[in-house]
């Protein structure tokens, strides 16, 4: 979980939210005459917007209803200051006193940004940001800011994602105010921003009325590793903080734009690579922009895979076909919020707070009128689980934003995008509380406890089965169950293992690749916390073309003691195919020991074996101590204790390169047990077991284990440790994923709610 003290809250900025009044006095800013020029969506502005300016008291109750307790929101420059100097609009001061002192009543913590891009078209005629008196101009507006606003609100950052308004408003042109220019007026504009940053930072301290915290929020991309190898880790962060990106777009890094802020220096990669460009930069530029900061913001969206190539350098991998893409074609990447975050704070040494992070959807309402955005929910999910795993990890995070509270008016798509835990109807102004709303309330009340982070994995373990051949085996683990057998003798499937001799992997999702003991080692929750220094089950298909040895198994004090401390083995057969008139080895017919080692020594076997018929759902429970025997044309799905212990008492006289099988006929009269349990007591039969239910075929010390035959729907909770499966014919749909014959998985601990449809035969088993 996150550390108490975390900080939650959402995002917004004035011009996408507000709207204007023709009383209000605000003055035009460089989005309103991009609109003007057509160039956002569908001929769309801002002039309504969320409305929020009448509507703010409402918003802020909205907010209080929905447990958020910080609201990082912008103050508009040109609402201030309608010509961006001189003149203070004191209905803008009265506004915003309003609605922080509304907040704070709400029980909200205000976080002022002054610049979110609103910026005075009466500055942008006179050169803008290109303009080296905009630096004191951002300076005056950071004095009226601090005059007005500190003696209420703390926390203050002075530019958000410098990135975007001098590359997309001054390179690409994509943004306002929708230039195309050289860089090398780009690069003077970036000088400008960041020294004016610097100024609004100290006029911000000298004018405060108490003590302020004060930050700068930043943005960019994130180059994360495409493995955990050191060699892609440092591939990612050489790209992350370097200057890969072609002069057209040298704007979208995170080095240039941080760097003087907060280590008071260009990077000399960059001065060096773009030097032809770069204005006059000066000692004094760079101690003015080099002001204390209390935080660091950021603002991280997504990111980009970078690994090592072979000669050693970085290089760009792409991402697979059907990657996760939000509505806006933005890849889903929760990765980059582990990643970035810890690249900043091992460079930087900064407290960090995740300034913006969300998602747009196809939002809409639904037919109860609500708004369903489970996908959302999954998107924020993911994300902030990977900041807590950096969080655990050491990294000083010390809140999260989301962006954003209100649907509101996204720049150049106009309405086009929904961003919102709100959904907002323009057309009428009403807000509909969305799912992810509820659910982010939710991670607010709990600190994150109800984050999957913290919670066991709610998903499927697959297994890659393990093949074992032996001198008995045959073919028709391949020709009847489709698995990729490695040859004609294939006698054991080992299903689902965590033996040393056999230890299955998973086979997809987010622990794809590693095996089951590992598993079960470094992820316990999964199953239950159970107290075990192994996995306690394995569970076994065994094809029998010719008759296995007759054998016998310990129990776990006599394994513990004689087999190097390995469980016993008690296990149980489900016949899952034999011919007419099929018989097992079960049990023996000596009387007491003296006859059982006689009949043994004296390889008396007629008179030793008891062989019981058997047919097809014929259920038998081999306890320790049992002399036993598959014979050959039998299929068996076995569910057993984890233990490869086995006792050969005969096996036929066969010959194994040319040599008689070990026997262990000393053991096996140790652990035999005298006089053999009956056949009744043994086997059972499940013809006819109930359709859609849980039909137990036996509860032991070691194990419970159920038939269910699927004839169209059935649901259960999984309230077990971990719930073994196994898919003996058939097909069907669990919780949406196709299953069929021969697969064999785990429903983990918490797993919840099961549906099943289909028509399928399943064993399922569990621990006592």
């Amino acid at each position: 979980m996150f550390q108490k003290d975390f900080v939650w809250g959402v995002a917004s900025s004035a011009y996408q939210i507000e709207g204007t009044d023709s009383q209000d006095g605000r003055g035009k800013n460089i989005w309103d005459t991009f609109a003007e020029q057509g160039r956002i969506y569908e001929n769309q502005n801002a002039d309504i917007a969320c409305d929020h300016i009448h509507k703010y008291k409402e918003d802020f109750a909205l907010m209080r209803l929905l447990g958020v307790k910080a609201y990082r929101f912008s103050v508009s420059w040109a609402r201030i200051m309608p010509e961006g100097t001189g003149r203070v609009n004191e209905k803008a001061i009265a506004l915003y006193r309003d609605m922080i002192l509304e907040m704070k009543k709400n029980g909200i913590e205000p976080y002022v940004t002054m610049y979110h891009w609103e910026f005075p078209q009466a500055l942008q005629d006179k050169g803008g940001w290109l303009n080296e008196e905009v630096i004191e101009w951002f300076g005056e507006y950071a004095r009226v800011v601090a005059e007005n606003f500190s003696d209420i609100a703390k926390y203050f950052i002075t530019l958000n994602e410098p990135q975007c308004f001098v590359g997309l408003g001054h390179l690409s042109g994509v943004h306002a105010p929708g230039l195309k220019l050289e860089p090398k007026d780009v690069f003077q504009i970036s000088h400008n921003a960041l020294r004016a940053h610097g100024l609004a930072v100290k006029k911000l301290r000298e004018f405060a009325k108490q003590p302020i915290k004060v930050g700068y929020a930043p943005t960019c991309g994130v180059a994360y590793p495409y493995t955990d190898s050191p060699e892609d880790i440092e591939a990612a962060r050489s790209i992350y903080f370097g200057f890969d990106q072609p002069i057209s777009n040298w704007t979208w890094n995170v080095a240039w734009f941080s760097d003087p802020v907060f280590l008071g220096e260009y990077p000399k990669e960059a001065l060096e690579k773009y030097k032809e460009y770069l204005p006059e930069i000066t000692k004094e530029d760079m101690e003015l922009i080099h002001q204390p900061l209390d935080f660091m913001g950021q603002n991280i969206y997504n990111g980009y895979y970078i690994r090592a190539g072979k000669d050693g350098k970085p290089e760009y991998v792409d991402r697979g076909p059907g990657f996760p893409k939000t509505s806006t074609n933005w890849p889903v990447t929760p990765e980059c919020l582990y990643w970035g975050v810890k690249f900043i704070y091992e460079r930087y040494h900064m407290p960090i707070y995740i300034t913006e992070n969300g998602m747009a959807c196809h939002d809409q309402i639904s037919a109860d009128g609500r708004v369903h955005d489970s996908n959302r929910i999954d998107f924020l999910d993911k994300y902030l689980s990977c900041i807590q795993k950096a969080v655990d990890e050491g990294v000083d995070v010390q809140g999260y934003f989301l962006w954003t509270f209100l649907d509101n008016f996204e720049w150049d798509k106009g309405y086009s995008e929904r961003f919102g835990l709100v959904y907002v109807d323009y057309n009428t102004q009403k807000r509909i509380v969305k799912d992810s709303a509820y659910w982010y309330q939710k991670v607010m009340e709990t600190n994150g406890m109800n984050l999957s982070v913290n919670q066991p994995k709610q998903e499927i373990l697959r297994m890659e089965p393990v093949f074992k051949q032996m001198i008995w085996g045959g073919n028709k683990l391949g020709t009847q169950w489709g698995y990729e057998i490695p040859g004609d003798n294939t006698g054991e499937c080992w299903a689902v293992s965590a033996h040393p001799n056999g230890d299955c992997k998973i086979a997809e999702g987010s622990f794809a690749g590693k095996t089951l003991s590992q598993l079960w080692k470094e992820q316990p929750e999964l199953f239950g916390n159970v107290d075990s220094d192994r996995f306690p089950l394995l569970i076994k298909i065994i094809d029998a073309k010719d008759d296995l040895s007759i054998q016998v198994h310990p129990d776990d004090t006599y394994a513990a003691t004689n087999e190097n401390g390995s469980l016993g083995k008690t296990e149980c057969w489900y016949i899952l195919d034999a011919s007419e008139g099929a018989t097992l080895v079960i049990g023996h017919n000596a009387k007491d020991k003296a006859e059982l080692d006689g009949m043994i020594r004296e390889g008396r076997w007629q008179e030793f074996i008891r062989e019981v018929p058997v047919k097809v759902g014929d259920f038998i429970q081999i306890d320790p101590g049992t002399v036993h025997a598959i014979k050959g044309g039998i299929q068996i799905l076995e569910t057993q204790q984890n233990s490869d212990i086995t006792y050969r008492v005969y096996d036929y006289d066969r010959l194994t390169d040319g040599k008689p099988r070990e026997l262990h006929v000393e053991k096996s009269l140790d652990v035999i047990t005298v006089p053999a349990k009956s056949v009744a007591e043994s086997i059972v039969a499940v013809d006819a077991s109930k359709e859609n239910v849980f039909n137990e075929l036996i509860s032991c010390d070691y194990y419970r284990v159920w038939k269910l035959d699927v004839t169209n729907k059935m649901q259960f909770m999984q309230e077990y440790p971990f719930l073994i499966m196994s898919v003996l014919s058939g097909d069907g749909l669990m919780n949406g994923q196709y299953i069929k014959k021969g697969d064999h998985f785990i429903l983990p601990s918490g797993y919840g709610m099961v549906d099943v449809q289909g028509k399928l035969e399943v064993i399922a088993s569990t621990i006592a």
